[in-house]
């Protein structure tokens, strides 16, 4: 079982952060006492051997099962964050941070300390503004505010935790509108290396702060709470094109003139799929009426020149559209949670897990005649697998580059290749490098890549010279690392 909950003993919250000065990490000391970090938690530590543990260690992704944590620590408040700190520094204990566990890499598990966040889940919604604790997931992150009828612009994934997300920037189906997830981002509660819990805002830690939109999940400290503008709901419109696979090179050569300079209220994306046959959809919503949806479908429609051979196109209360673009459109918001008792699963949950391998690009131009076919004979190929095109422009275009840490704001769209078969790695590798000639290399940290060499420049553009001396400042003892940390 795991170990009780029992805070009022000797080492208990603070005591490790009373043995260790700030900054210093003291190796070569005594092994670590985890029954005494147990001990002082409120939460829950799970440790090999307990009933939980081979539950709590896993990730979305299976390939990353192998991976056996020392310790799974659920922080149930900022001060066990902290403890959970100061014990890695006291012990020389590797220490990785998770909310929802998606890092492609499988970089939200290590075979130290893992700190789960998931129970920081709150979330709450005063004078237009939505304080969210970092451990909670999209799907109830948007049926708690949608009850208030406001919403923050954020991804699609029901399961993925909102630390992450911002962390790394967070691209959405509002962005168009609404910005990224880290563009309306007003204040982050963090615990960094020498285990203080600081505030930072533009006033407070500014420095801290930028570097937390968009510099990546898991570089400058461990994330317990946000706060974000939030905007009012109203009903959207969704749709949903289908055309046959002779017609995807015109289908994909009208988006990427179509989607990123259409009106800020429709954002769009491209998928480009063989499973297990090829085919091409155009997705979506629209945040205005049917009608005004169809009115700029039928620019799309123009383009191709050809009408697709399924439609769907259907004006829906807001958070219906999310359920939807969740993949849960026939789910209740308990059942679009992964099953479990564990914090952030439910005990009617339906969502499986995910053997899968992603790469990602950016597009700064859009693909000529050359790169539509080499995409599309990427896509052709045998297999599980899709290209996903998420549409840039409108609110995410009118963010200077370096007024936080996400640069990519002059990219038409992501791109993002993802496989689900046992050869997946090779054809994730193959496309992504038939495609960096007419890509190049940008990458998105969110879709963090271990096979990047240059990832500074391809995560953070010319933000990672500013992000490294940031790092420098906060951890320099480098606490928080991971391969490809800052």
């Amino acid at each position: 079982m795991p170990i009780p909950v029992r805070p009022s003993v000797p080492l208990g919250r603070r005591g490790f952060l009373a043995l260790v000065p700030a900054g210093l990490a003291l190796a070569g000391v005594q092994a670590p006492d985890w029954r005494a970090l147990g001990r002082g938690l409120d939460g829950t530590l799970v440790r090999p051997g307990d009933s939980a543990y081979d539950r709590a260690r896993r990730l979305f992704n299976p390939a990353y099962d192998k991976v056996r944590p020392a310790a799974v620590a659920y922080c149930a408040t900022p001060a066990d964050v902290a403890e959970c700190v100061a014990f890695a520094r006291r012990f020389d204990v590797p220490i990785t941070a998770r909310s929802g566990g998606h890092s492609y890499a499988g970089w939200s598990t290590g075979t130290g300390l893992v700190v789960d966040v998931s129970p920081l889940s709150s979330v709450r919604h005063s004078a237009g503004l939505a304080t969210i604790g970092a451990g909670a997931k999209l799907v109830d992150v948007y049926a708690r505010l949608g009850k208030l009828g406001v919403s923050i612009p954020a991804g699609s994934c029901p399961s993925v935790g909102i630390a992450g997300l911002t962390l790394g920037g967070g691209i959405g189906v509002v962005s168009r509108r609404y910005g990224l997830t880290c563009d309306v981002l007003t204040q982050v509660e963090m615990v960094t290396a020498d285990g203080k819990r600081v505030t930072c805002s533009p006033s407070s830690h500014p420095d801290l702060f930028w570097a937390s939109r968009g510099g990546g999940g898991g570089n400058f400290g461990i994330a317990t709470s946000f706060t974000f503008r939030s905007h009012a709901t109203r009903e959207v419109t969704v749709f949903s094109l289908r055309w046959p696979w002779a017609r995807a090179a015109a289908v994909l050569r009208a988006w990427q003139g179509w989607a990123p300079s259409a009106p800020d209220g429709l954002w769009s994306n491209l998928h480009l799929s063989h499973d297990p046959s090829p085919d091409v959809t155009v997705g979506g919503l629209y945040l205005g009426s049917k009608s005004g949806c169809e009115k700029q479908l039928q620019v799309l429609l123009d383009r191709v020149g050809r009408d697709p051979s399924s439609r769907s196109v259907r004006h829906v209360p807001y958070q219906q559209a999310m359920m939807i673009m969740a993949g849960c459109s026939s789910y209740s918001v308990s059942e679009c949670h992964r099953p479990g008792s564990l914090p952030g699963q439910t005990a009617n949950g339906r969502l499986v897990r995910d053997t899968f391998s992603a790469k990602s690009h950016l597009a700064y131009s859009p693909l000529g005649d050359a790169g539509i076919r080499a995409l599309l004979a990427q896509v052709a190929k045998a297999g599980r697998h899709t290209v996903l095109l998420d549409a840039f422009g409108g609110a995410i275009a009118r963010v200077r580059p370096d007024a936080t840490a996400f640069p990519h704001r002059k990219s038409l769209y992501s791109v993002q290749y993802y496989a689900h078969f046992d050869g997946a790695l090779a054809w994730a590798r193959g496309a992504h490098a038939a495609m960096r000639p007419f890509f190049g290399d940008h990458a998105y940290v969110n879709y963090i890549d271990p096979d990047l060499t240059g990832f500074l420049g391809q995560y953070y553009g010319a933000n990672a010279a500013r992000l490294v001396q940031i790092k420098s400042r906060y951890d320099p003892g480098r606490l928080f690392r991971f391969p490809q940390g800052l």
